[in-house]
């Protein structure tokens, strides 16, 4: 496990694991009214920081390209920062493209071609396509299944976002659903399946592998907890507030560690990093009994 101080801004929001076994985190800042970065740790636990952010914007969703070019979100009021951008090896943080001032980009993943980044946007209820090659970005799909709750009293749609088995696949996080929405083969949105509606508070999550539909969601304050969601839509509690969660962001998977960011929104803001093995068995066997 691996603490951080929210004082200093350091509450994880986002994660991407990479080959060499690294981590690459979004740290929000504005939680803490401290500026935002963007953080590298190694599997021996030295931390780099990788771009820093300006005060009163937030760093959110972040992935990474096959070269190695490390992309992620700016929520910023500010026109000129508000976006995706992008870290090549060995350069320096670029604007990629724009995004609406007045928005909350959020969940950001690259297709596996490395041609397009989808970015879901939770105030505009929105996911943005971005050509990795450069241009604006466009609204690749917008509506109801997408938007907030117009009664919440946290008002979030798309929230977290990943590219998986050829779709896009979002958490709504005022309608508790997990969305599947197929990629064409001309680049456009298929219909939206609900995988599930049962995850209350839903942020970004993460798949098994490669080639299973298993997901690893996210359910950020006040649920705190980790759902299992199958195939079949069926879910499973295995981590809660008792496991040590404390407002839960995004989970990741390497093999059979599964990683947990922890914002730490809530007092005594315990934001860190945590570590745990996947019982592969017992998910197996529950995905056959089901």
């Amino acid at each position: 496990m691996a603490r951080f101080d929210f004082a200093a801004g350091d509450a994880p929001e986002n994660i991407t694991v990479n080959p060499d076994g690294s981590l690459t985190l979004s740290m929000l800042g504005a939680s803490a009214n401290k500026p935002p970065k963007l953080m590298r740790i190694t599997s021996s636990g030295h931390r780099t920081t990788l771009a820093d952010g300006h005060q009163g914007d937030q760093i959110t969703g972040n992935t990474r390209g096959s070269d190695g070019t490390v992309y992620y979100n700016v929520q910023s009021e500010d026109a000129s920062r508000a976006g995706v951008w992008k870290l090549p090896p060995h350069g320096h943080p670029q604007r990629l493209a724009a995004l609406p001032a007045d928005g909350l980009p959020n969940g950001l993943a690259i297709d596996p071609a490395d041609r397009t980044l989808y970015a879901a946007d939770s105030l505009k209820g929105t996911v943005w396509a971005v050509p990795v090659s450069g241009g604006p970005a466009t609204a690749w799909l917008t509506g109801p299944t997408l938007a907030p709750d117009p009664d919440a009293s946290l008002k979030l749609g798309a929230n977290g976002l990943r590219f998986h088995n050829g779709a896009v696949w979002v958490t709504n996080f005022n309608q508790g659903t997990l969305l599947r929405i197929p990629v064409t083969a001309h680049g456009a949105p298929g219909r939206v399946h609900t995988v599930t509606g049962d995850l209350t508070d839903a942020d970004d999550f993460s798949f098994l592998n490669d080639c299973s539909d298993i997901v690893f969601a996210a359910q950020n304050d006040p649920t705190d907890r980790i759902t299992v969601v199958h195939p079949n839509g069926t879910t499973q509690t295995v981590l809660t507030a008792h496991d040590g969660l404390a407002s839960p962001t995004a989970t990741a998977v390497r093999a059979k560690q599964l990683y947990v960011t922890n914002a730490g929104l809530n007092p005594p803001h315990e934001a860190k990093l945590q570590r745990g093995t996947i019982n592969l068995d017992a998910l197996t066997a529950r995905t056959r009994h089901h």
